[in-house]
């Protein structure tokens, strides 16, 4: 009953804070890139860079035929920007307790908004991505479905989780310095095993009930569905309620963990 309460007063306190959350997530991310000459360009620069080179490499280089009779950038670019928010949004909650430290320390300060400024910050990316992709579409000749509107529901999915994450990470690293090099090989281990360059119908049953034990596979498929295959989220229902029971329980992992290691915060960083 002690946790309902809590959970609540935290919810009302970031809707009553929202301003602040919103402007110090705004700065975050300008702060990210104030160095550099091109400042938020650089958002943008790398994941494009990168759908560049494999653009070039499997359509270009290998003359890949269309997946599914979807031209390989077009099928690409859905999965890849939406793993990229999430790598992106992953690593940068792992560090924001240490990063914040300042804050942290402050008495009469949330420390819990902390990981939610970070998802924040990556999600105002990913929605000028996620214009790209229509854009992309249209340039390819597919337009506007109403299986588009499906990317709310995907980007939703993406959010609760990576916030459960946030917490759970962010919580433990002050105390387990090694846990961002460990995130990194991590990721470098999902990617691989998540269907971003690959079309997950070449695997034989069997297998794709292993990988789909991997909540990035729901989750970037999803966003294929809402863009390229037109499938409709409730006829994933099987993978759909695996993965809200995951989430939900990295969620409250998440939130319990970071309760219980909050007041020793101060004392670590």
């Amino acid at each position: 009953m002690n946790a309902v309460k809590n959970n609540i007063s935290f919810l009302r306190d970031i809707v009553k804070n929202r301003q602040i959350i919103w402007t110090l997530s705004i700065n975050d991310f300008k702060a990210r890139f104030a160095s550099s000459y091109l400042g938020v360009v650089w958002a943008f620069v790398q994941p494009l860079a990168t759908m560049l080179i494999f653009w070039y490499v499997f359509q270009i280089g290998l003359r890949n035929a269309p997946i599914n009779g979807v031209p390989f950038i077009v099928w690409f670019a859905p999965a890849y920007l939406v793993w990229t928010f999430f790598s992106d949004t992953v690593t940068m909650t792992t560090m924001c307790i240490t990063e914040y430290s300042y804050l942290v320390k402050k008495v009469n300060f949330r420390v819990g908004t902390v990981p939610i400024m970070k998802l924040i910050s990556g999600s105002l990316v990913h929605i000028v991505f996620i214009a790209f992709i229509f854009i992309l579409n249209v340039c390819y000749g597919y337009g506007v479905s109403v299986y588009n509107l499906q990317v709310i529901y995907y980007f939703i999915c993406t959010v609760v989780l990576l916030l459960g994450l946030g917490w759970l990470l962010s919580s433990i690293s002050p105390f387990v310095r090694d846990v961002p090099s460990i995130v990194s090989v991590v990721l470098q281990i999902i990617f691989w095993s998540t269907p971003i360059v690959w079309d997950p119908k070449i695997m034989n049953e069997s297998v794709q009930r292993v990988l789909k034990l991997n909540p990035l596979f729901y989750i970037c498929q999803g966003y294929r569905d809402a863009f390229v295959e037109h499938v409709w989220f409730w006829q994933r229902g099987a993978i759909g309620l695996y993965f809200w029971c995951f989430t939900l329980v990295v969620l409250f992992l998440g939130a319990y963990t970071f309760k219980r290691l909050r007041p020793q915060f101060a004392d670590v960083l």
